[in-house]
Protein backbone atom coordinates (compact mmCIF):
# COMPACT_ATOMS: atom_id res chain seq x y z
CA UNK A 1 0.00 0.00 0.00
CA UNK A 2 1.58 3.23 -1.04
CA UNK A 3 1.91 6.06 1.44
CA UNK A 4 -0.04 9.10 0.49
CA UNK A 5 2.02 12.29 0.30
CA UNK A 6 0.73 15.57 1.64
CA UNK A 7 0.77 17.87 -1.29
CA UNK A 8 0.17 20.92 0.84
CA UNK A 9 3.46 20.71 2.87
CA UNK A 10 5.84 22.38 0.41
CA UNK A 11 3.32 25.01 -0.34
CA UNK A 12 2.86 25.65 3.38
CA UNK A 13 6.70 26.09 3.86
CA UNK A 14 6.87 28.50 0.98
CA UNK A 15 4.00 30.45 2.47
CA UNK A 16 5.84 30.80 5.77
CA UNK A 17 8.93 32.11 4.02
CA UNK A 18 6.94 34.52 1.98
CA UNK A 19 5.06 35.79 5.05
CA UNK A 20 8.32 36.55 6.87
CA UNK A 21 8.55 33.50 9.05
CA UNK A 22 11.97 32.43 10.35
CA UNK A 23 13.61 29.41 9.00
CA UNK A 24 15.61 27.27 11.38
CA UNK A 25 19.36 28.28 11.50
CA UNK A 26 22.17 25.90 10.69
CA UNK A 27 24.81 24.81 13.28
CA UNK A 28 27.52 27.19 11.94
CA UNK A 29 25.20 30.19 12.01
CA UNK A 30 24.30 29.49 15.64
CA UNK A 31 27.97 29.35 16.70
CA UNK A 32 28.82 32.62 14.97
CA UNK A 33 25.92 34.36 16.68
CA UNK A 34 27.04 32.99 20.07
CA UNK A 35 30.61 34.29 19.60
CA UNK A 36 29.35 37.75 18.66
CA UNK A 37 27.14 37.84 21.75
CA UNK A 38 30.06 36.91 24.01
CA UNK A 39 32.20 39.66 22.46
CA UNK A 40 29.56 42.31 23.10
CA UNK A 41 29.04 41.18 26.69
CA UNK A 42 32.79 41.14 27.45
CA UNK A 43 33.22 44.66 26.05
CA UNK A 44 30.58 45.98 28.46
CA UNK A 45 28.41 48.94 27.90
CA UNK A 46 29.65 51.55 25.49
CA UNK A 47 30.38 54.68 27.52
CA UNK A 48 29.79 58.05 25.99
CA UNK A 49 32.90 60.22 25.59
CA UNK A 50 33.27 62.65 28.51
CA UNK A 51 32.43 66.22 27.80
CA UNK A 52 35.35 68.66 27.95
CA UNK A 53 35.36 70.85 31.07
CA UNK A 54 36.30 74.42 30.48
CA UNK A 55 37.95 75.79 33.68
CA UNK A 56 37.46 79.49 34.16
CA UNK A 57 40.48 81.24 35.77
CA UNK A 58 39.76 84.51 37.55
CA UNK A 59 42.43 87.16 37.09
CA UNK A 60 42.90 90.24 39.25
CA UNK A 61 43.63 93.82 38.30
CA UNK A 62 46.02 95.64 40.64
CA UNK A 63 45.76 99.42 40.66
CA UNK A 64 48.96 101.14 41.79
CA UNK A 65 48.29 104.55 43.39
CA UNK A 66 50.86 107.07 44.64
CA UNK A 67 50.62 107.30 48.43
CA UNK A 68 51.24 111.06 48.47
CA UNK A 69 49.23 112.45 45.53
CA UNK A 70 46.66 109.58 45.43
CA UNK A 71 47.04 109.59 41.64
CA UNK A 72 46.97 106.37 39.67
CA UNK A 73 50.40 105.36 38.39
CA UNK A 74 49.41 102.27 36.42
CA UNK A 75 47.20 99.18 36.39
CA UNK A 76 48.75 95.73 36.44
CA UNK A 77 46.24 93.45 34.72
CA UNK A 78 45.87 89.69 34.33
CA UNK A 79 47.40 88.86 37.71
CA UNK A 80 46.82 85.15 38.51
CA UNK A 81 45.43 84.26 41.97
CA UNK A 82 48.63 82.39 42.88
CA UNK A 83 50.79 85.48 42.35
CA UNK A 84 52.59 87.19 45.22
CA UNK A 85 53.38 90.81 45.99
CA UNK A 86 56.86 90.25 44.55
CA UNK A 87 55.31 89.17 41.23
CA UNK A 88 53.28 92.38 41.16
CA UNK A 89 56.46 94.37 41.83
CA UNK A 90 58.17 92.73 38.86
CA UNK A 91 55.22 93.53 36.58
CA UNK A 92 55.15 97.07 37.93
CA UNK A 93 58.86 97.37 37.14
CA UNK A 94 58.16 96.37 33.52
CA UNK A 95 55.56 99.12 33.25
CA UNK A 96 57.72 101.68 35.12
CA UNK A 97 61.41 100.73 34.67
CA UNK A 98 62.67 103.55 36.91
CA UNK A 99 61.43 101.68 40.00
CA UNK A 100 63.04 98.25 40.39
CA UNK A 101 61.34 95.74 42.73
CA UNK A 102 63.54 96.26 45.80
CA UNK A 103 62.80 99.99 45.70
CA UNK A 104 59.01 99.54 45.60
CA UNK A 105 57.01 99.65 48.82
CA UNK A 106 53.36 98.58 48.53
CA UNK A 107 50.68 99.14 51.16
CA UNK A 108 47.08 97.97 51.33
CA UNK A 109 46.19 101.17 53.24
CA UNK A 110 47.87 104.55 53.14
CA UNK A 111 49.01 104.40 56.76
CA UNK A 112 49.40 100.65 56.88
CA UNK A 113 52.57 98.55 56.97
CA UNK A 114 54.47 97.59 53.86
CA UNK A 115 53.37 94.26 52.41
CA UNK A 116 55.89 91.44 52.47
CA UNK A 117 56.97 90.00 49.13
CA UNK A 118 55.70 86.52 50.04
CA UNK A 119 52.06 87.60 50.63
CA UNK A 120 49.58 86.09 48.17
CA UNK A 121 47.54 88.50 46.07
CA UNK A 122 44.44 86.35 46.53
CA UNK A 123 44.61 86.92 50.31
CA UNK A 124 44.37 90.68 49.73
CA UNK A 125 41.47 90.57 47.27
CA UNK A 126 37.96 91.68 48.19
CA UNK A 127 36.95 92.00 44.55
CA UNK A 128 38.63 91.52 41.19
CA UNK A 129 40.24 94.98 41.48
CA UNK A 130 42.90 95.53 44.18
CA UNK A 131 44.22 98.98 45.04
CA UNK A 132 47.77 99.19 46.42
CA UNK A 133 49.57 102.36 47.54
CA UNK A 134 53.09 102.89 46.23
CA UNK A 135 56.02 104.39 48.15
CA UNK A 136 59.48 104.92 46.72
CA UNK A 137 61.85 103.38 49.29
CA UNK A 138 64.89 105.00 47.72
CA UNK A 139 68.21 103.43 46.80
CA UNK A 140 68.49 99.92 48.25
CA UNK A 141 71.39 97.61 49.12
CA UNK A 142 71.44 93.94 50.03
CA UNK A 143 71.86 92.90 53.66
CA UNK A 144 75.05 91.00 52.90
CA UNK A 145 76.55 94.10 51.28
CA UNK A 146 75.35 96.19 54.21
CA UNK A 147 77.12 94.11 56.87
CA UNK A 148 80.24 93.40 54.86
CA UNK A 149 80.74 97.13 54.26
CA UNK A 150 79.93 98.03 57.86
CA UNK A 151 82.39 95.50 59.34
CA UNK A 152 85.22 95.68 56.79
CA UNK A 153 85.78 99.39 57.50
CA UNK A 154 86.64 99.05 61.24
CA UNK A 155 88.96 96.12 60.51
CA UNK A 156 91.06 98.09 58.01
CA UNK A 157 90.88 101.43 59.83
CA UNK A 158 92.22 99.98 63.08
CA UNK A 159 95.16 98.36 61.26
CA UNK A 160 96.08 101.72 59.68
CA UNK A 161 96.37 103.26 63.14
CA UNK A 162 98.16 100.20 64.51
CA UNK A 163 101.05 100.51 62.02
CA UNK A 164 101.34 104.20 63.04
CA UNK A 165 101.33 105.94 59.70
CA UNK A 166 103.48 109.05 59.48
CA UNK A 167 100.43 111.05 58.41
CA UNK A 168 98.73 110.21 61.74
CA UNK A 169 101.47 110.13 64.41
CA UNK A 170 104.82 111.86 64.80
CA UNK A 171 107.49 109.39 63.69
CA UNK A 172 110.14 110.62 66.12
CA UNK A 173 107.78 110.17 69.03
CA UNK A 174 106.68 106.77 67.73
CA UNK A 175 110.27 105.49 67.70
CA UNK A 176 111.02 106.71 71.23
CA UNK A 177 108.05 105.21 73.00
CA UNK A 178 107.87 101.47 73.58
CA UNK A 179 104.58 99.75 72.77
CA UNK A 180 102.98 98.10 75.76
CA UNK A 181 101.85 94.46 75.19
CA UNK A 182 98.23 95.52 75.70
CA UNK A 183 98.44 97.50 72.44
CA UNK A 184 99.20 94.33 70.47
CA UNK A 185 96.57 92.37 72.40
CA UNK A 186 93.96 95.06 71.76
CA UNK A 187 94.70 94.95 68.02
CA UNK A 188 94.34 91.16 68.01
CA UNK A 189 91.02 91.26 69.90
CA UNK A 190 89.60 94.07 67.78
CA UNK A 191 90.48 92.32 64.52
CA UNK A 192 89.15 89.01 65.84
CA UNK A 193 85.82 90.64 66.67
CA UNK A 194 85.23 92.01 63.18
CA UNK A 195 86.64 88.99 61.36
CA UNK A 196 84.09 86.89 63.26
CA UNK A 197 81.32 89.25 62.17
CA UNK A 198 82.43 89.04 58.53
CA UNK A 199 82.62 85.24 58.51
CA UNK A 200 79.23 84.90 60.21
CA UNK A 201 77.71 87.28 57.65
CA UNK A 202 78.95 85.05 54.84
CA UNK A 203 78.39 81.59 56.31
CA UNK A 204 76.05 81.70 59.34
CA UNK A 205 73.41 84.42 59.23
CA UNK A 206 70.21 84.02 57.23
CA UNK A 207 68.59 87.26 56.17
CA UNK A 208 64.79 87.29 55.82
CA UNK A 209 64.40 90.47 53.78
CA UNK A 210 66.53 91.07 50.73
CA UNK A 211 67.29 94.79 50.93
CA UNK A 212 67.59 97.83 53.18
CA UNK A 213 67.77 101.56 52.36
CA UNK A 214 71.20 102.89 51.44
CA UNK A 215 70.88 105.66 54.04
CA UNK A 216 70.84 103.03 56.79
CA UNK A 217 74.18 101.67 55.60
CA UNK A 218 75.64 105.18 55.50
CA UNK A 219 74.53 105.83 59.09
CA UNK A 220 75.87 102.48 60.28
CA UNK A 221 79.21 102.99 58.56
CA UNK A 222 79.54 106.51 59.97
CA UNK A 223 78.94 105.19 63.49
CA UNK A 224 81.27 102.18 63.37
CA UNK A 225 84.00 103.73 61.23
CA UNK A 226 84.00 106.98 63.19
CA UNK A 227 84.25 105.32 66.60
CA UNK A 228 86.90 102.89 65.34
CA UNK A 229 89.06 105.82 64.22
CA UNK A 230 88.68 107.48 67.62
CA UNK A 231 89.38 104.27 69.56
CA UNK A 232 92.35 103.24 67.42
CA UNK A 233 93.92 106.68 67.62
CA UNK A 234 94.03 106.59 71.45
CA UNK A 235 94.98 102.94 71.93
CA UNK A 236 97.81 103.06 69.36
CA UNK A 237 99.07 106.54 70.33
CA UNK A 238 102.75 106.70 71.32
CA UNK A 239 101.74 108.31 74.65
CA UNK A 240 99.18 105.67 75.49
CA UNK A 241 99.36 104.60 79.15
CA UNK A 242 98.60 100.98 80.14
CA UNK A 243 95.76 100.05 82.54
CA UNK A 244 96.08 100.96 86.21
CA UNK A 245 96.15 97.40 87.58
CA UNK A 246 98.65 96.17 85.06
CA UNK A 247 98.95 92.60 83.85
CA UNK A 248 96.10 91.12 85.94
CA UNK A 249 93.56 93.64 84.65
CA UNK A 250 94.61 93.03 81.05
CA UNK A 251 94.66 89.22 81.40
CA UNK A 252 91.26 88.85 83.06
CA UNK A 253 89.63 91.31 80.67
CA UNK A 254 91.16 89.58 77.63
CA UNK A 255 89.93 86.20 78.89
CA UNK A 256 86.42 87.59 79.39
CA UNK A 257 86.54 89.12 75.90
CA UNK A 258 87.48 85.81 74.27
CA UNK A 259 84.76 83.95 76.17
CA UNK A 260 82.13 86.49 75.07
CA UNK A 261 83.30 86.22 71.48
CA UNK A 262 83.07 82.42 71.58
CA UNK A 263 79.64 82.58 73.23
CA UNK A 264 78.37 85.04 70.65
CA UNK A 265 79.47 82.77 67.84
CA UNK A 266 77.85 79.63 69.27
CA UNK A 267 74.61 81.50 69.95
CA UNK A 268 74.48 82.77 66.37
CA UNK A 269 75.04 79.24 65.08
CA UNK A 270 72.21 77.97 67.31
CA UNK A 271 69.88 80.71 66.05
CA UNK A 272 70.72 79.86 62.45
CA UNK A 273 69.82 76.19 63.01
CA UNK A 274 66.54 76.48 64.86
CA UNK A 275 64.52 73.25 64.90
CA UNK A 276 61.00 72.96 63.49
CA UNK A 277 57.99 71.01 64.71
CA UNK A 278 55.72 70.74 61.71
CA UNK A 279 55.17 74.26 60.43
CA UNK A 280 56.16 75.86 63.74
CA UNK A 281 59.68 77.08 64.51
CA UNK A 282 60.83 76.18 68.01
CA UNK A 283 62.69 78.53 70.33
CA UNK A 284 66.41 77.56 70.55
CA UNK A 285 67.15 75.35 73.52
CA UNK A 286 70.48 74.90 75.33
CA UNK A 287 72.74 72.06 74.18
CA UNK A 288 75.76 70.32 75.65
CA UNK A 289 77.76 73.43 74.73
CA UNK A 290 78.08 75.55 77.93
CA UNK A 291 77.97 78.80 75.94
CA UNK A 292 74.36 78.05 74.94
CA UNK A 293 73.21 77.62 78.55
CA UNK A 294 72.51 81.35 78.68
CA UNK A 295 69.30 80.53 76.78
CA UNK A 296 67.96 79.33 80.12
CA UNK A 297 68.07 82.87 81.53
CA UNK A 298 67.63 85.32 78.65
CA UNK A 299 65.90 85.27 75.27
CA UNK A 300 68.63 87.24 73.42
CA UNK A 301 72.00 85.90 74.67
CA UNK A 302 73.78 87.06 71.52
CA UNK A 303 73.24 90.67 72.62
CA UNK A 304 74.42 89.78 76.12
CA UNK A 305 77.69 88.40 74.77
CA UNK A 306 78.12 91.35 72.38
CA UNK A 307 77.75 93.84 75.23
CA UNK A 308 80.11 91.75 77.35
CA UNK A 309 82.77 91.86 74.62
CA UNK A 310 82.86 95.64 74.53
CA UNK A 311 82.77 96.01 78.31
CA UNK A 312 85.74 93.63 78.53
CA UNK A 313 87.57 95.55 75.81
CA UNK A 314 86.98 98.75 77.78
CA UNK A 315 88.48 97.23 80.94
CA UNK A 316 91.40 95.81 78.98
CA UNK A 317 92.39 99.07 77.25
CA UNK A 318 91.09 101.54 79.90
CA UNK A 319 90.44 104.37 77.42
CA UNK A 320 87.60 106.90 77.32
CA UNK A 321 86.61 106.39 73.64
CA UNK A 322 86.18 102.64 74.17
CA UNK A 323 84.09 103.29 77.27
CA UNK A 324 81.76 105.66 75.42
CA UNK A 325 81.42 103.26 72.52
CA UNK A 326 80.67 100.35 74.90
CA UNK A 327 78.05 102.46 76.70
CA UNK A 328 76.27 103.28 73.43
CA UNK A 329 76.48 99.65 72.31
CA UNK A 330 74.89 98.44 75.56
CA UNK A 331 72.01 100.90 75.08
CA UNK A 332 71.53 99.82 71.46
CA UNK A 333 71.69 96.13 72.34
CA UNK A 334 69.14 96.66 75.12
CA UNK A 335 66.70 98.29 72.69
CA UNK A 336 67.13 95.51 70.14
CA UNK A 337 66.79 92.84 72.82
CA UNK A 338 63.62 94.38 74.22
CA UNK A 339 62.06 94.56 70.77
CA UNK A 340 62.99 90.98 69.92
CA UNK A 341 61.85 89.76 73.35
CA UNK A 342 58.36 91.11 72.66
CA UNK A 343 58.26 89.22 69.36
CA UNK A 344 59.41 86.05 71.11
CA UNK A 345 56.63 86.43 73.69
CA UNK A 346 54.06 86.38 70.89
CA UNK A 347 55.57 83.39 69.11
CA UNK A 348 57.09 81.32 71.94
CA UNK A 349 55.23 82.47 75.06
CA UNK A 350 55.55 79.25 77.13
CA UNK A 351 59.33 79.08 76.54
CA UNK A 352 60.14 82.78 76.98
CA UNK A 353 57.69 84.10 79.58
CA UNK A 354 60.03 83.56 82.57
CA UNK A 355 63.19 84.80 80.86
CA UNK A 356 64.75 88.25 80.79
CA UNK A 357 65.53 89.99 77.51
CA UNK A 358 69.30 90.51 77.78
CA UNK A 359 70.56 90.71 81.38
CA UNK A 360 69.56 87.75 83.59
CA UNK A 361 66.97 88.59 86.26
CA UNK A 362 67.46 92.37 85.74
CA UNK A 363 66.37 93.15 82.16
Amino acid sequence: MLKRQNPGAPEHRRDLTADGGALPMSHNDSRSFFNLSQLVLSAGQIKPSPALKHSKVTYFEVEIVDVQSKKQICIVDKVPPASTVLDVKHKFHKACPQWYPSRVGLQLERNGPFLKDSISIQSLAVSSIITLYFTDLGQQVGWTTFFLTEYTGPLLIYLLFYIRLSTIYDQVESRKNFRHPVVHLACFCHCLHYIRHLLETLFVHKFSEGHTPLKNMIKGCAFYWGFTSWIAYYVNHPRYTPPSFGHKQVSYAALAFLMCEAGNHFINVALAHQTNEGNRTCFPSPTYNPFTWLFLLVSCPNYTYEAGSWISFTVMTQTLPVGIFAFLMVIQMSLWAQKKHKLYLKRFYPEVRRKAAMIPIIF
